[in-house]
């Protein structure tokens, strides 16, 4: 016995019970608590030499699914303020805000739509950046990488 939930959302959370009956037992009944998240975040830090490549994964642990077919977008974040640096929506190019001029034409999106930043500063040093990728309306998985500058 199963049940199947689609379009899963937030208003989906609660206690379900089965109930069935039986003979000559009588009914007997199983109890589930589902919990649904609406967003999952994973956190991570990444080093860099200053003036090189800096090459951020969107999402470091996802393999299997395919993130071309989700809209997702990139920020960086300083002092509590977060700003977008690119989007990119399904089978649609990249779209980048380069009203920033702190990252301008630095910010590329690269294979995989890993963020590329060439070349790393000293004021990237700190910078959390991160990715959002949505799988569904009330489903964001996001990932934030904090990046440490190092100069030789």
């Amino acid at each position: 016995w199963a049940l199947h939930l689609k379009n899963v959302t937030i208003a989906l959370s609660g206690q379900y019970t089965c109930s069935f009956a039986t003979y000559p037992h009588g009914t007997k009944d199983a109890k589930i608590q589902l919990t649904v998240k609406a967003e999952e975040e994973q956190h991570y830090l990444k080093k860099v030499w200053l003036n090189q490549t800096l090459e951020i994964p969107c999402l470091e642990d996802t393999t299997s699914e395919n993130l071309s077919t989700y809209p997702l977008k990139w920020l960086v974040g300083d002092n509590g303020r977060k700003e977008e640096l690119v989007t990119k929506e399904p089978s649609c190019p990249a779209v980048y805000r380069n009203s920033s001029a702190v990252y301008g034409q630095r910010v590329r999106l690269g294979l995989n739509n890993t963020l590329k930043i060439f070349p790393t500063k000293i004021t990237d040093d700190g910078r959390v950046f991160s990715c959002h990728v949505m799988y569904h309306p009330e489903r964001v998985q996001k990932s934030s990488t904090t990046v440490r500058v190092y100069g030789k």
